[in-house]
């Protein structure tokens, strides 16, 4: 079954740190890596991947590391930011229309209108 969008957001924060430590768990194990052997293919300490693999959270840097040594980065492809297709016409356009400098604030241009005469 696959799982809908409301199953993720109905999961606590240790729950979800839980199912991706059993998938780095279970990723280290299909390829048959030691825990040692994850941690120094990615330049981690082995207490980092038994903490991260019991669900115990670490630093986001760390998990980046972790997927690279499993050779598992394809995963962020989701996170991937596509820009839209346009025609040269609508790039032609929305350049025209881009700053090309930032607002005076407010408080600038009334502190410059007063004058010391």
């Amino acid at each position: 079954m696959e799982k809908g969008i409301n199953y993720w957001h109905a999961m606590s924060d240790p729950a979800l740190l839980e199912m991706l430590g059993t998938f780095i768990r279970e990723t280290r194990l299909q390829q048959n890596k030691t825990q040692q052997q994850v941690a120094t293919a990615a330049g981690v300490n082995r207490s980092t991947v038994v903490q991260i693999e019991n669900g115990g959270g670490g630093t986001l840097l760390s998990l980046v590391q972790i997927l690279r040594g499993l050779g598992q980065l394809s995963l962020f492809q989701n996170f991937e930011v596509k820009q839209p297709q346009l025609s040269p016409l609508q790039l032609a356009k929305l350049e025209q229309n881009r700053r090309q400098r930032a607002s005076r604030k407010k408080e600038d241009i009334t502190e410059n209108s007063k004058s010391d005469w």
